[in-house]
C-alpha cells in the first residue's frame, strides 16, 4: 500500500510559476512509475505528466509541454511538477498517481485506469 501527499498548490497569475511535491510513503518508490493527472470543475480527470521509476524517461500531455517539468528523487520519496507561464486553463486540482510494479512494464502510460494509487490532490488557481 502507497499513499501519497501533495502539496505547493495556490493561486497564482497567470505567466508565473508554481511548483507541486507528492510525497509517497512506503520503502518500493523506486519501482513505482509516477504521474501527474488533473480535474477541472466539472471535467473529466486528465494526464499532465508521467516519469519512469529510474527517473530516465517521461511524458507530456500536449497541453504542457514546453511549460511543465516532472522530476522525482527517490532518496526522498517525492516527485515534483514545475508549472511555468501557467495559464487560467491550468486552473484544476492536480493529483498525484503511482503505478505498482513498474519494473515489468515496457512505457510510460497516460491512463487513469494504469496507476494504482491515488493522494488527495491540491488545487492550483490561475488567474487572468
Amino acid at each position: 500500500q502507497v499513499q501519497l501527499v501533495e502539496s505547493g498548490g495556490g493561486s497564482v497569475q497567470a505567466g508565473g510559476s508554481l511548483r507541486l511535491s507528492c510525497v509517497a510513503s512506503g520503502r518500493t518508490f523506486s519501482y513505482y512509475d509516477m504521474g501527474w493527472f488533473r480535474q477541472a470543475p466539472g471535467k473529466e480527470r486528465e494526464f499532465v505528466a508521467a516519469i519512469r521509476f529510474s527517473g530516465g524517461t517521461t511524458r507530456y500531455a500536449d497541453s504542457v509541454k514546453g511549460r511543465f517539468t516532472i522530476s522525482r528523487d527517490n532518496a526522498k520519496n517525492t516527485v515534483f511538477l514545475q508549472m511555468n507561464s501557467v495559464e487560467p486553463e491550468d486552473t484544476a486540482v492536480y493529483l498525484c498517481a503511482a503505478a505498482a510494479n513498474s519494473q515489468y512494464r515496457t512505457r510510460l502510460y497516460s491512463g487513469v485506469n494504469e496507476y494504482d494509487y491515488w493522494g488527495q490532490g491540491t488545487l492550483v488557481i490561475v488567474s487572468s
